[in-house]
């Protein structure tokens, strides 16, 4: 028989809503079988603090809007894009890596 906690169970299913999470983190949440899974929520926990630092960064360049964070502000968003293309790629094949840098602190949150 199967194992049915595998990242993979019932088809492509659980990996789409890990992919998902990282576009719409919330939407697993809202999904019956997604949101029992380990796997799916690992992946929206690490999606979850990938959007709390984009926030965070367009928060700071809110309050300081000297001309040079412009380049920071861009450097740190293509930093952050960087970090989203890792999370799909490790969903997409099944992995449960942190993200560098920021993944440790998805253990953060439970639910």
């Amino acid at each position: 028989m199967a194992d049915n906690t595998s990242p993979l169970s019932g088809g492509k299913k659980n990996t789409i809503m890990a992919i998902v999470a990282y576009i719409l983190f919330f939407v697993p949440l809202l999904t019956g079988d997604a949101k029992k899974d380990a796997f799916v929520k690992y992946h929206t926990k690490q999606s979850l603090v990938l959007f709390l630092l984009v926030v965070l960064i367009n928060v700071v360049g809110w309050i300081i809007p000297f001309y040079f964070w412009y380049t920071i502000n861009w450097l740190l968003s293509l930093g952050t894009l960087v970090l989203l293309i890792i999370g799909i790629a490790n969903a997409a094949s099944g992995k449960q890596q942190p993200l560098p840098l920021i993944g440790r602190y998805a253990d953060i949150f439970k639910f």
